[in-house]
């Protein structure tokens, strides 16, 4: 009684262990994205900013 007792206390640490291992490339994912958007968000930003620019009346 005392083996299964063991391997399943075995078991129980190897879920954790790869429970751990899965949790760090969603905050790796989770980083890349608000890169991605903050460089998209810039993109549009650069972009608005250079239609206005070039709507803008300088005979003003």
């Amino acid at each position: 009684m005392s083996t299964s007792k063991e391997q399943l206390e075995e078991a129980d640490e190897d879920f954790v262990a790869a429970d751990a291992d899965d949790a760090e490339p969603v905050v790796e994912v989770a980083k890349t994205n608000l890169s991605k958007r903050r460089t998209i968000d810039n993109l549009l930003e650069e972009r608005r900013l250079q239609k206005q620019l070039a709507e803008y009346d300088f005979d003003d």
